[in-house]
């Protein structure tokens, strides 16, 4: 059974300047082997998943939206 422990909240905009709450998950899921391997996840706090494009960029899943995320 794979863990879902919310580590993490931060706030990233979008390019009309709104603002999502979003939640970062570590999950331990077994890899092709069965070893656990840790495997980061991001979601919006209303359920929505988020792709991380790599350092403060992130993409919403269902509608491509970019965001950048708010320091």
């Amino acid at each position: 059974m794979a863990s879902n422990d919310h580590v993490a909240q931060f706030h990233a905009r979008d390019a009309e300047g709104r603002i999502y709450p979003v939640r970062e998950f570590h999950d331990s899921k077994p890899d092709e082997t069965g070893e656990m391997k840790q495997v980061i996840t991001y979601r919006l706090v209303i359920g929505d998943r988020v792709n991380h494009l790599g350092g403060d960029d992130f993409e919403l899943v269902q509608s491509g939206i970019k965001l950048t995320r708010v320091h």
